[in-house]
Parts: structure tokens; C-alpha cells; sequence
């Protein structure tokens, strides 16, 4: 087979805020560019995903590949001995989302293509990296800290294209998978309000993992049989509502938008080293 020499742009979005603005600002500032936009779907999203992914779809008017992992989430939980995933042992991103990126762009790398690869990491993001590519045939590019577009911009380029926000932005700003465990005490509190049955799936994991030893938990200190207790959950909510004041309380007012933007959880509860593969 002949080698080729030619240049590939590729965009992955999350189903989330920033990678969706990002794909709306290439769309518009370089048309030239025939960008493939691609989402890697571990089958344990939220639907509110799927259906932003639709209206972005239609704004840009392209059909957004979906990688599906040939293997999914039960097959490599059991491959790790039924340990959940953790912030110490991701496998969950290695595996769903970055393994069939990469699988992916293999066959293409070997070819000869250089692939630029557009990452939604904003301006004022500066302790957060992109993928680190090891292969000089795979570019990765952030567009956003480039010109200097910051969290505000990346909701006006969403307004003014009529995309606005994902709906779960109602209660959780993050995308990913629905037992995320980046996720705060009270985005799992939100989950079981509105997606009930994903909240039971989560236990139904976590209760398996520990019978079969795992020292993890989806959250930190406690089970999801404890947090959804009665006082448990009011304490949660009670203490939400004291850093939602807290923190609206150091904002200044901003004439310009008369509705207050959407606090993201690192606003409220400090930044995390959460998986951008999952959540930009």
C-alpha cells in the first residue's frame, strides 16, 4: 500500500459546554478546514449527551462520528478484577475513551497522515494540559488558550450560535459517564433526583466492586447506600446551598448578562484533575 502525505483535522467532544463551543468557533473561523468531530460513547452517558450532540449536529451540520469501544465498560471492570475506577487507577478513560481515539487514528498515523488534533482547554485553564501525544504525526492544538477565549467567551460563542447549554447544566456541569467519580456529593444527590434508575446502576456496581474487595467507592468516604440516606442527603444539600451563597456573594454583577452564568463544580469545590477526554 502507498504512503500518503496529507493533513487530517480532528475534534472530540464530550457532550459537554467547552468542547461543543470549541466546535462551533472552528466551524466558524475556519471553514476551510473539513474537521471531523467525533464522540467516544462508553454507553453510560447521560441522554441529555446524546441530545446535544443532536443539536450541535444540526448546527454544524455534520454528522459527529461516535466510537464505540469494542469492549465496553462491564468487560474491562471485570479485566480489572471488579475494582471500580478511581482518580488513582482511571482506567476508565484509558480504556473508553482514549484507547479507541487512538485506535482510531492508528491506521492513519501509519499511513502517513498527519492528524491535528482541536482540544477545548480554555484560556483561563492554565493548570490543565491536553493529550499528550507521543507521535509527531498526531498534533495536538488548543485553539481557546490561543486567542485567548476564556470560560465567558465559551458562553457567548454557545448563545450566540442559539446552542446555549447542555440541559443537565440544570444540575450538574459535568458530561461523562452517569457514576462518574469526579462527580461532588450533590451532582449524585441530583443524579438519583432525576435519573433514578443510572443512580441504582451505580450501587449495583459499587456494591459488586466491594463484595469482591475493592478498597474504592464511587465517592470518596462513603457508600452510595449511605450518601442516599434521608439526613445524609439533607446535610448534602444544606451545605451545597451554603457555597452556592459563599461563592455569588464574591461575584461582581455583570450588566452585561443579567441572568448569573453557571457556577461549574471547580468554582464551588476546588479545581479537580478531572479526564478532559470525559468532560471538556
Amino acid at each position: 500500500m502507498s504512503r500518503v502525505n496529507t493533513e487530517k483535522h480532528v475534534l472530540g467532544l464530550s457532550g459537554g459546554r467547552d468542547s461543543a463551543a470549541l466546535a462551533v468557533y472552528m466551524r466558524q473561523h475556519h471553514p476551510e478546514l473539513d474537521i471531523e468531530y467525533f464522540f467516544t460513547d462508553t454507553g453510560k452517558e447521560l441522554p441529555e449527551v446524546y441530545e446535544y450532540l443532536g443539536r450541535l449536529e444540526g448546527f454544524l451540520g455534520k454528522t459527529i462520528l461516535r466510537l464505540n469501544p469494542k469492549r465496553d465498560f462491564d468487560f474491562w471492570l471485570n479485566q480489572y478484577n471488579n475494582y471500580l475506577p478511581s482518580p488513582q487507577s482511571r482506567w476508565c478513560t484509558r480504556q473508553l475513551k482514549l484507547r479507541p481515539f487512538e485506535q482510531w487514528l492508528k491506521p492513519r498515523i501509519k499511513n502517513g497522515e498527519t492528524i491535528y488534533s482541536y482540544v477545548a482547554i480554555r484560556s483561563d485553564e492554565e493548570y490543565r494540559e491536553g493529550y499528550n501525544s507521543k507521535n509527531n504525526k498526531l498534533i495536538v492544538c488548543l485553539p481557546f488558550k490561543e486567542s485567548g477565549i476564556d470560560k465567558e467567551g465559551v458562553l457567548e460563542i454557545l448563545e450566540s450560535a442559539g446552542l446555549g447549554l447542555p440541559d443537565y447544566y440544570s444540575w450538574r456541569t459535568r458530561s461523562g459517564c452517569t457514576f462518574c467519580f469526579f462527580q461532588q456529593k450533590i451532582e449524585w444527590v441530583r443524579l438519583k433526583e432525576y435519573h433514578p434508575e443510572a443512580f441504582e446502576e451505580a450501587k449495583a456496581y459499587e456494591k459488586n466492586s466491594v463484595e469482591h474487595g475493592s478498597p474504592f467507592t464511587w465517592c470518596q468516604g462513603e457508600s452510595l447506600d449511605e450518601l442516599e440516606k434521608p439526613e445524609r442527603v439533607e446535610q448534602i444539600l444544606k451545605d451545597h446551598k451554603k457555597r452556592l451563597v459563599r461563592m455569588r456573594s464574591r461575584i461582581k454583577p455583570n450588566p452585561l448578562r443579567p441572568d448569573e452564568d453557571p457556577l461549574d463544580m471547580d468554582d464551588l469545590y476546588g479545581q479537580s484533575k478531572m479526564c478532559l477526554a470525559c468532560h471538556k
